[in-house]
């Protein structure tokens, strides 16, 4: 299969026009031919092509111009340029405007192909060199775990990764449902292709159609240009549909048929064209339960869930909580230029993330562990350091007093913060105001101080009038 799909041809000779469309359509192309420069650019602007063949001189507009404006208005264009023995020297002035390669005319039409061979390789080695880069993620973008619902769908990651097979990845919100997409995606023979992400929930319903399938020019208002949907972007690669319950039903028809047909259909354009891209979708919603309420196309469901891999809450693999959390540590120590560097949690902090129930998952435990990093002033992350929502209350030790306490109110959360905040109002008191000082005194970071006189919503002015 092609890494190029559609391929316009500009020659003002119908013979020209002829063979290459039957030549370049045997190979697997979709191609249409046009007479002259200002036909090639009303097309351009009409549809999204991969390939403008133009030869260098045609009426009404001469090639070189109808290049620079395609390479201008449509960057992600290749250009190929086909010229007579007379007109060599435009040819190769075209390549220095910006296209790929000439051939001189007479050719023969395999000399066409092998020239978008030639272009379609030098497109794969840009795709993978962007992927290698984006490939060296940190620590904390990898998929760590050693627990055994994580090991479990890593390994039906490994058993699917190499076929083409629509998978539905299911899970509560911050599991890790898009690293699991990713993985499908790098571990495939498509590795080399591209890899697009889209939000179905985050794209306003009317134009959802669009930004997955494309328009053509004039298709609606506004629509000046013809735009390449997301589809076509990730051809030949996969396409992760986040949120793929948020779709609205009659973009749900359309994706239905691209899974059933391999062919999409832009906005206001008349004809298909050709994709191929494997579909992995993710949810946070019931699907089925969609389809109950009618929400969801149940024709749809059925072909999305054709595999499911359910991502385990992080409830179900406390084991990796510690791990996690180490890593995430290391990720902001470096973002965050941390000099010294905190090191590890305390059995203390450790002890409390391992019992709590993280609702919102690996998502809500980087940004604790950002704030912990922002927060810690040793080597060590305390309790104190982590979000209020994670303390609780340990039972006393047996044998202990009971506590003495001024009425029914055990909560040590409310304590810790009640000390805490009268600890920080004495010491702006004190010192008159002065962030830096009171700092001192707390025997905390300036930076910490900040954070807490905003959390508790004190006027250091007003303290040091009362100190005074």
């Amino acid at each position: 299969m092609p890494t190029f799909r559609s391929i316009l041809v500009a020659d003002d000779e119908p013979s020209i026009r002829h063979v290459l469309t039957l030549v370049l359509t045997e190979h697997g192309y979709e191609v249409r031919a046009v007479a002259d420069g200002e036909e090639a650019v009303r097309e351009l602007s009409a549809r999204s092509y991969d390939v403008l063949l133009c030869d260098v001189r045609m009426p009404k507009r001469d090639g070189l111009s109808v290049l620079r404006q395609a390479i201008a208005e449509h960057p992600g264009l290749t250009v190929l340029v086909m010229s007579a023995y007379g007109s060599q020297e435009q040819a190769l002035e075209a390549v220095g405007a910006g296209a790929y390669d000439y051939v001189q005319k007479p050719f023969k039409p395999e000399e066409i192909v092998f020239v978008l061979r030639k272009a379609e390789e030098r497109e794969r080695l840009v795709r993978e060199n962007r992927r290698l880069r984006t490939a060296s993620a940190p620590p904390p973008e990898r998929i760590l775990g050693e627990s055994e619902g994580l090991k479990a769908v890593l390994r039906q990651v490994d058993r699917l990764a190499p076929v083409n097979t629509t998978i539905l990845i299911t899970g509560e919100s911050g599991t890790g449902k898009e690293l699991i997409a990713r993985a499908l995606h790098e571990r495939s023979p498509r590795v080399t292709q591209p890899f697009v992400a889209v939000n179905c929930g985050a794209i306003p319903a009317g134009l959802i159609e669009s930004e997955l399938f494309g328009h053509a020019k004039g298709a609606f208002t506004d629509a000046r240009t013809a735009k390449r949907g997301l589809f076509s972007e990730a051809d030949g690669g996969t396409l992760f549909l986040d949120e793929v319950g948020e779709l609205p039903l009659p973009a749900q028809v359309k994706l239905l048929r691209v899974l059933q047909e391999g062919e999409i259909r832009p906005v206001g354009e008349s004809r298909a064209e050709r994709v191929d891209v494997r579909v992995i979708a993710a949810t946070l919603r019931d699907l089925g339960k969609l389809v109950e309420r009618g929400e969801f196309r149940e024709d749809l469901y059925y072909r999305l869930n054709v595999v499911n891999l359910r991502m385990p809450p992080l409830r179900e693999r406390r084991e990796d909580i510690p791990l996690l959390a180490r890593a995430f540590i290391q990720r902001f120590n470096r973002q965050l230029n941390r000099e010294p560097p905190v090191e590890r949690l305390s059995p203390e902090a450790e002890a409390l993330m391992s019992s709590y129930g993280w609702p919102g998952n690996v998502r809500e435990l980087e940004n604790a562990m950002e704030r912990a990093v922002l927060l810690t002033d040793g080597p060590h992350v305390l309790p104190s350091n982590l979000p209020e929502r994670l303390w609780t209350a340990p039972p006393p030790p047996a044998g202990s007093a009971p506590v003495q306490h001024a009425g029914s109110d055990l909560s040590l959360k409310r304590a810790m913060r009640e000390l805490e905040e009268t600890y920080i109002r004495a010491a702006l008191r004190r010192t008159k105001g002065n962030r830096t000082r009171a700092a001192e005194v707390l025997d905390i970071s300036h930076r910490a101080l900040l954070y807490k006189i905003k959390e508790y919503g004190i006027d250091p002015d007003a303290e040091a009038e009362k100190g005074s």
